[in-house]
């Protein structure tokens, strides 16, 4: 039996005249059945408006996606966007991608913010996530939406929120949009009845001015021309990749590009794969399969979103393989900055960007180059905040996020999977050109710059239950966090909860200037790092775990690469995972 306090909030849905008939029915059936966890799951909080949106299973309920939990959302983002205008015509606009019910989120979208008096601009059809974020400062708008859950399963949507520079939202707009969006407490407070005049179509010209901006990137125009028949292999997965990537590509001047036509149709089941996650090598597997039968030069496979992209490649062996998301920022960051350097480009004003949980290499090789690096919590909002805090000051070259994410040049104030796409080619183009493959390139990589290797393992713990299973782990390896993992020892430990690192060799504690974020990471004396997160997007705890060595010969590539993955797989077992 539910507790009264759920029972409580159900009600309130059931006795609401601005909640349908249908929405009613299935919470009453919820309350009929006999295990109602369904019903806790459904009511037992409300889906809440994180620092970035809102992002749940679609469905019945408080704590589910549907157009009163979006409708909610929009009116609290409506009143902050009036709050902080005042009397100035306002400006939002609107993509999505190709998840179930999209067209009816961004719809409900539309018709609250219209009610509240500001000018709306929607994309006609499915638009990459990056695409969004470009439009937002190309069209001058306030604010920015997108209607999309990532790379989540298929029963998931979501709602991100993105500010006049185009970023995701960050402090203080998060926060007060948050209390924003709590304050309403009534469905009836929404605004849902649409003003037709205030809604409007983005036009083609916002596509031709994207694809421009990613086409002023080119590094190695000639090397393209030379290489134009490279063979290319691309699965959207299903979503929105398939509108921009192929356009893209051919924008360059490629000519010989392969779409996997099985995922080339926009489907929200994602029918093909388990989940639509460049991250999982199922979701790679029928681009694999194309790319083997084509002899081909390089696989790309874009999630939902087009923000993610994974990359495959033959390897030393002539074996195809994928890439995790480290070896593929490394392997851009590498190419990005000979290219720059080759250019006659560094003048050190130049500068990378990623993430505390993504490979250290990144950094090596910026140190290698001359060019300064940053790094970040997890999540590109933050990457973009040091885009924008440095802007016409010093020039961004490139970044990215060990999670399939990067971003090259800052047109786009977020990942770019059809940009990345795009310089992946010319990257193998160029390569290609001087008679080299680009493992061949990633193995000159690491005897250059230290041979760093990593592995991501997510525990998924759903429900109620699960949340409260992966705060307690959290809170566990704080009180008594491992002296020492597979047999090195622990010197550092950095808590981002409440920006310390506590040195163990001397006792001391420092300060580390990031705002507070729920990680925890472990390093030991042979600079290994062991990172513990709970994902802000889905109900999993994650683990990020980085070694490395040397490569000082390069034949040394395999032997070094699996003393590499013995210690990796000693310091799961030695956390239990």
């Amino acid at each position: 039996m539910a507790d009264k306090a759920i029972l409580d909030k159900a009600n309130e849905w059931l006795t609401s005249d601005s909640v349908d008939e249908e929405t009613k029915a299935g919470i009453r059936q919820m309350i009929e059945a006999e295990d109602q966890t369904e019903l806790t799951d459904a009511f037992y909080k409300d889906l809440e408006f994180g620092t970035g949106g809102l992002r749940g299973i679609m469905g019945v309920g408080s704590n589910r996606m549907n157009r009163y939990t979006v409708g909610k959302a929009t009116q609290g983002l409506s009143n902050y966007i009036s709050a902080s205008f005042p009397g100035e015509t306002t400006k939002v606009a609107i993509a999505y991608d190709s998840r179930n019910n999209n067209k009816l989120f961004a719809d409900v979208t539309a018709s609250v913010l219209s009610a509240n008096g500001i000018e709306v601009y929607v994309f006609e059809e499915v638009r990459p996530t990056p695409e969004l974020s470009f439009a937002v400062r190309h069209l001058d708008c306030n604010a920015g939406i997108v209607i999309t859950a990532s790379h989540n399963p298929k029963e998931y949507n979501g709602y991100k929120v993105y500010w006049n520079d185009g970023a995701q939202i960050v402090a203080p707009h998060d926060k007060n949009i948050i209390t924003e969006v709590n304050a309403i407490s009534d469905l009836a407070d929404i605004k849902f009845e649409k003003d037709p005049a205030r809604i409007h179509t983005i036009s083609d010209s916002v596509d031709k001015a994207y694809i421009q901006s990613i086409k002023d990137l080119s590094l190695s125009p000639e090397a393209v021309q030379r290489q134009k028949e490279l063979k290319l292999v691309f699965t959207p997965i299903h979503g929105s990749g398939i509108t921009m990537v192929p356009r893209a590509l051919e924008a360059y001047g490629f000519t010989n590009v392969h779409i996997v036509e099985e995922q080339a149709t926009l489907d929200g089941n994602f029918p093909t794969v388990p989940y639509p996650n460049p991250e999982e090598t199922a979701a790679m597997q029928l681009g694999l399969d194309k790319a083997k039968a084509l002899d081909a030069d390089i696989l790309f496979a874009t999630d939902p979103d087009a923000d993610r992209v994974g990359v495959g490649m033959k390897n030393h062996h002539g074996e195809w393989q994928l890439l995790n998301g480290n070896q593929t920022a490394a392997l851009l960051t590498y190419y990005l900055l000979e290219k720059w350097k080759e250019n006659g480009k560094i003048d050190g004003k130049e500068y990378i960007v990623y993430t505390i949980v993504t490979s250290d290499l990144l950094g090596k090789i910026a140190e290698g180059y001359g060019v300064e690096y940053f790094t970040t919590l997890t999540g590109f909002k933050f990457i973009a905040g040091v885009i924008r805090d440095l802007e016409g000051k010093r020039n961004y070259i490139g970044g990215g996020e060990e999670s399939y994410g990067y971003l090259v040049g800052d047109a786009v104030r977020d990942k770019d999977a059809v940009s990345a796409c795009v310089m992946f080619a010319e990257m193998t183009a160029y390569f290609k050109d001087k008679g080299l493959s680009a493992f061949d390139v990633l193995i000159d990589m690491y005897s250059r710059f230290g041979f760093y290797y990593e592995e991501l393992v997510s525990l998924t713990e759903k429900g109620k239950a699960g949340a409260e299973a992966i705060q307690k782990r959290m809170a566990d390896m704080r009180q008594e966090p491992p002296k020492e993992l597979a047999g090195e020892t622990v010197t550092s430990i950095i808590d981002y909860a409440n920006s310390t690192e506590k040195n163990l060799v001397t006792g001391e504690t420092s300060a580390v200037d990031f705002p507070s974020s729920n990680v925890l990471q472990f390093i030991t004396n042979k600079g290994s790092k062991i990172s513990a997160r709970p994902s802000g997007t889905e109900p999993k705890i994650k683990f990020y775990f980085s070694v490395n060595g040397d490569l000082a010969d390069k034949n040394q590539f395999d032997e070094t690469l699996s003393s590499l993955k013995e210690k990796i797989k000693a310091l799961k077992a030695d956390l239990g995972i």
